[in-house]
């Protein structure tokens, strides 16, 4: 597959493909180690991951060189390499802490009855990853997957393909996780034949395609961890800082060109400061810079050619519609590659797809609301329920609006702090995902079955128990 450049437009790079049989020998090979490696204790596969991460630490030029090239963005790689690092070290000092097995005890209904409870790791974890924050969200499951005793197959985007290289170098020169760690490369067949082999999936990317790996998995009886697109609304109320609120709408919404799941998409602003909310992050919009020339300005190129059409195609139908454009609007080709500004559109409704579709672009639609309740309304109006945020001077305000939001987590005061803190439960709502979260404790349980061993201390009952003619 020939890999276009998103800063240049140029096809430089050639991803070779597994082939079928490539695959199916892959999922062979780690059945086979998986059994070694999940006897292993926690202590042990964490000493092997320390040697991993002190491969990943040595080949970080590398990494983060292709990154950029992949992305287009280079300080953005530079902080996605290190919130990488942040997670596999806290899941390493975590993960033993939740290793600890519940105490035996008596059964509540059968007091002779002794549990013992046992986690079993699921024996090879498929993990489908996206084009937006490649190396973060390949490896946020499948840390968790190998230290729980999971052999990992990982399929990374076809899109932004060349970090696997110096990535995979990493994990060859640590002999021990080599067996229990393997990539595949390619497009939607070889992400076909991951769900179709493996014995729970992980999978970051679109509702529509996160339904055919539901359904897929539904067929085959298998767990299946879905984190899906998003919509995020924000919620500004009239007692909110303007400065506080528009300096993280405008990050939210813009930062990494708004190529990302928990970036704010709708801003709903309480009449009474909507004006100088709107002329202030108008202002700001303004302000920002595309880094065209790759040394200086804030905002990368668009990632991908299709989602770039979307976008516009977005901005102009909410124009036809009657929205006002206040800044940017148009997908420019620069050099190649496709850049846009920071886009304000006011005067919008939610009969436009820039208001109930995702973008996954710099577009900062606002809508004014009179009460609280009608933005609570408007913000749950929506088929995604993955994040939000709210604006108040007051937490407990905040909260109390936060509460009312169909969504799995609210960002007070902020946007997008999911990105950041990754050891806060929380679940996607509606479209936006299914199944367990994969943040906090709960990321890394996920990938065990529970297995009970029941000890019985008396005689089993006789068969001479199950006599009809005994009523009592």
């Amino acid at each position: 597959m020939n890999i276009r450049n998103p800063r240049n437009g140029q096809m430089d790079y050639v991803l070779h493909e597994d082939d079928e049989k490539s695959i199916i020998r892959k999922v062979q090979d780690l059945r086979s180690a998986q059994t070694a490696w999940g006897q292993k204790d926690i202590s042990s596969r964490v000493a092997i991951l320390g040697k991993w991460l002190e491969k990943i630490n040595e080949y970080e030029p590398k990494i983060t060189e292709q990154l950029s090239i992949d992305t287009g963005r280079k300080r953005i790689s530079h902080t996605e390499f290190h919130g990488t690092i942040g997670l596999l070290q806290s899941l390493m000092y975590r993960a033993p802490q939740l290793m600890q097995y519940p105490a035996n005890r008596a059964s509540f209904t059968a007091p002779s009855v002794t549990i013992q409870q046992k986690w079993v790791p699921y024996q090879v974890a498929g993990v489908v990853s996206p084009w937006n924050f490649p190396l973060l969200l390949a490896l946020i499951d499948t840390i968790p997957a190998l230290l729980a005793g999971c052999s990992v197959i990982l399929k990374p985007s076809e899109v932004t393909p060349r970090f696997i290289d110096p990535l995979e170098q990493t994990v060859l020169e640590v002999p021990e996780l080599a067996s229990v760690l393997k990539i595949v490369r390619g497009g939607a067949e070889a992400g076909k034949m991951v769900v179709n082999l493996a014995d729970v999936i992980c999978f970051t990317g679109s509702v529509p395609t996160g339904r055919k790996i539901a359904k897929v998995c539904a067929e085959r009886l298998i767990p299946a961890f879905l984190e899906l697109g998003g919509k995020d609304p924000a919620l500004v109320l009239k007692d909110a800082d303007i400065e506080v609120a528009t300096d993280a709408v405008l990050r939210s919404c813009a930062g990494a060109t708004g190529q990302a799941c928990q970036s704010l998409e709708r801003v709903y602003v309480a009449e009474e400061i909507y004006e100088p909310f709107t002329k202030r992050i108008i202002e700001k919009a303004k302000a920002v810079t595309l880094t065209t020339d790759g040394k200086t300005g804030q905002m990368g190129p668009l990632i991908f050619e299709q989602q770039a059409q979307k976008i516009q195609d977005q901005i102009d139908e909410a124009i036809a519609k009657g929205a006002t454009l206040h800044t940017g609007g148009k997908v420019q080709d620069i050099g190649g590659g496709l850049w846009c500004e920071p886009t304000v559109l006011t005067d919008v409704t939610h009969d436009m797809s820039v208001m109930n579709e995702e973008t996954f672009g710099p577009v900062i639609p606002i809508m004014s609301f009179k009460t609280e309740q009608e933005a609570i309304e408007k913000a749950n109006d929506s088929m995604y329920g993955l994040s939000g945020s709210v604006f108040s001077q007051s937490d407990e305000h905040a909260v109390a609006v936060a509460s009312q939001m169909d969504v799995g987590a609210v960002s007070i005061n902020d946007g997008s702090l999911t990105n950041k803190v990754y050891d806060a439960e929380k679940h996607s709502f509606k479209d936006s995902g299914f199944y367990g979260s994969r943040m906090g404790d709960e990321g890394f349980l996920r990938f065990f079955r529970k297995r009970a061993l029941l000890l019985q201390s008396e005689h089993p009952m006789k068969m001479e128990g199950f006599e009809e003619s005994k009523t009592d």
